[in-house]
């Protein structure tokens, strides 16, 4: 089983898209409401598995200043604005297709910035510390930035919001943490990385791939009535991912070493869809499966150009140490 999972974590390109067409036959030929009841769990599953491997200490470790900074000037700053604007050129008159676009903007770095970093001999310390502080920041930044934003348009209660933040992000983060402690106090550190971290984010990828059906589930319908809807899904997330590549490679090759600069693009490119995707179905009721089928499909993007510029990276930034 657990090479199966496996090998649906290393092919998403290919399993998202599966169990999204699944998903669709589900709601074309069966009823689907009731598959709302799985979402809470579903999201529990999709997000606490990430938050076991996080080092949160490492926030407190000097160096990586001047990265960190650029990084969420990127990530809170410009992107935001970015994806905002093009949910509005994109989505006139559909205020949650421009939300998903939004919170996809909105929440950067997952475990996927570290992953990427890594395969692309970067600075992987740097990417960890992007990563925790990117997940913190756009957990308490996003409602707000939702709310200024698309106060107008989407109906929003900021306290309920919140809630759902603490529900999706702070609690399994907390749970995460004390799994992380006990299993390294059982097993050691060095067994903990060996034997229990990498057993985790498979997990996360069953709760995504669920969170996928479901949420296009619910959509079939809509889809069957409007084929052409899904297609125009896919301009808008390939213009935010373009524009995000562009703008953090110009920087990150003006300002930045080279092992500096690969975890500055994966620190501000690769996004938190898994948290997007669970803010999108619990806190924005029904029409929030129309919000996380625009989310869903940017997983395709972002796998997919994350792997091409993996292949791009000595071109862009130079060789590899060694290479």
């Amino acid at each position: 089983m657990w090479t199966l999972i496996a090998a649906l974590t290393r092919n998403l390109v290919v399993a998202i898209p599966a169990a999204m067409l699944l998903g669709f036959a589900w709601g074309a030929l069966a009823p689907a409401d009731w598959l709302r009841w799985l979402i809470v769990p579903l999201t529990f599953l999709m997000v606490y598995p990430m938050m076991v491997n996080l080092k949160f200490a490492r926030v407190l470790e000097a160096g990586d200043t001047r990265v960190q900074l650029v990084a969420q000037a990127i990530n809170f700053l410009v992107i935001p604005f970015v994806a905002w604007g093009l949910g509005r050129l994109f989505f006139p008159g559909q205020p949650f297709l421009a939300l998903g676009l939004l919170l996809a903007g909105l929440l950067p770095t997952s475990g996927m910035t570290i992953s990427w970093t890594g395969l692309a001999a970067g600075n992987v310390g740097a990417a960890v510390k992007m990563t925790v502080v990117g997940l913190l920041l756009g957990a308490l930044l996003a409602p707000l930035y939702v709310r200024a934003l698309m106060g107008t348009t989407v109906p929003m209660d900021l306290a309920a919001v919140f809630g759902q933040i603490l529900v999706i992000v702070v609690l399994p983060m907390i749970a995460g943490h004390f799994t992380q402690s006990a299993l390294v106090r059982r097993f050691g550190q060095a067994g903990f990385q060996k034997e229990w971290a990498p057993r985790f984010p498979p997990l996360s990828t069953l709760g995504v791939l669920g969170i996928a059906f479901v949420a296009i589930a619910l959509q079939a319908r809509t889809l069957l009535a409007e084929p052409q809807a899904l297609l125009a899904l896919i301009p808008p997330l390939l213009a935010l991912y373009a524009v995000n590549y562009a703008l953090s490679t110009v920087v990150a090759r003006a300002l930045f070493p080279r092992g500096d600069a690969i975890a500055l693009v994966y620190g501000t490119v690769m996004r938190n869809l898994s948290i997007a995707l669970a803010l999108a179905m619990n806190a924005f009721g029904t029409p929030g499966a129309q919000t996380a089928l625009l989310i869903a499909l940017a997983y395709i993007v972002q796998v997919q150009s994350a792997a091409w510029f993996v292949k791009l990276g000595d071109r862009v930034f130079g060789p590899k140490p060694g290479g």
